[in-house]
């Protein structure tokens, strides 16, 4: 069946397409339109079941009253988390949101904000990937809120959340030299991204101050996990004298524990465990593994707060905010201290 238009229904009631538009659109006092043809309208509006085009009204209104969210994985315990919080609220105020995964592909993520544009979302919320800055700046340019969590993007002038990567992993390196670890490797992603650079060198500045020598293993993310193991494996392997690691993401850290379990290798006797992000799977690993605690209810909540902001003030210039929020260290079993 085909979907009526205003076109149509101006046709079928021999009325003029812009009469049956104000009438749907709330404006028949205005426009001083007689009560007889509102009613003669309405009533056959609601007889088809007519439902004006989200789109076109957007073009009308130059309202969508939808958020674009873009993140890296939404699968991933982290995002999916931050993603369903930051939609609740955004739903109470009326506003809808579109999610996908960029997957931290550069050219991905540009079609992704060309696709939300096409659709006139209303703002952004993005955990960038490196390569989008003249993207965000057209958006900023053509007066589109943009607010950036996980990371941000050095050269764009824009509003970010974000935690305190550098103590975070600082933090949970000294608690390890603490324990009595002395060849602690920090095994993540390899990235430019700010967070990740902030978490390597935060556990560089605790091995420094305790004259250790830093392991760096960094890895290429891929899709295909065993691409994520395979060069892991081998580097435990050539690091056997290692006796502690913190991983800088949850998903290295659950290879990370799936490769000691193939190897043979237990936590925290042979090796002591941190890994950055808390998650379930940590929680019920035995020994339960210490993790670095992102706040993800206070991050969803101030990224939505300031994006609103921004939306509710549109036209009027407000000043970018830069929201760094405090990690908490769960300390479990897995990095109890070594035995004398």
């Amino acid at each position: 069946m085909k979907k009526l238009s205003i076109v149509d229904i101006a046709n079928e009631l021999k009325v003029s397409k812009t009469t049956v538009s104000f009438i749907l659109n709330g404006r028949a006092k205005e426009k001083r339109i007689g009560e007889d043809l509102v009613e003669r309208v309405t009533k056959y509006v609601e007889e088809v079941g007519y439902k004006p085009n989200s789109l076109a009204k957007s073009l009308r209104t130059g309202k969508s009253n939808t958020i674009g969210l873009m993140v890296e994985d939404i699968s991933n315990p982290f995002f999916a988390s931050i993603a369903r919080l930051i939609e609740d609220r955004a739903y109470k105020n009326g506003y809808k949101i579109i999610y996908c995964s960029t997957d931290n592909d550069t050219q991905k993520t540009k079609e992704l904000i060309n696709m939300f544009r096409d659709r006139h979302v209303d703002g952004y919320i993005i955990a960038p990937p490196e390569g989008i800055e003249d993207d965000v700046e057209q958006l900023l340019k053509d007066g589109l809120p943009v607010v950036m969590f996980d990371r941000h993007l050095p050269k764009v002038n824009t509003d970010y959340v974000e935690i305190d990567n550098l103590f975070s992993t600082y933090n949970a390196t000294r608690h390890l030299i603490q324990q009595g670890y002395k060849n602690i490797a920090f095994v993540t992603f390899a990235s430019s991204q700010t967070q990740m650079m902030a978490r390597v060198q935060g556990y560089k500045d605790a091995l420094k101050e305790s004259r250790f020598t830093p392991v760096v293993k960094e890895i290429v993310f891929n899709q295909d996990e065993e691409m994520i193991i395979k060069p892991m494996t081998a580097f435990f392997k050539k690091h056997k004298d290692l006796d502690a690691v913190v991983f800088g993401t949850n998903h290295v850290g659950t290879c990370g524990l799936k490769i000691f379990s193939t190897l043979g290798v237990k936590v925290p006797d042979d090796m002591a465990v941190i890994s950055f992000d808390d998650y379930d799977v940590f929680k019920l690993y035995s020994p339960p593994v210490t993790a670095i605690a992102q706040p993800v209810d206070e991050i969803a909540d101030n990224v939505i707060t300031v994006l609103l902001k921004k939306l509710n003030t549109k036209g009027v210039s407000t000043a970018s905010h830069s929201i760094i929020l405090k990690t908490n260290l769960q300390i479990r079993g897995s990095s109890s201290g070594l035995k004398d």
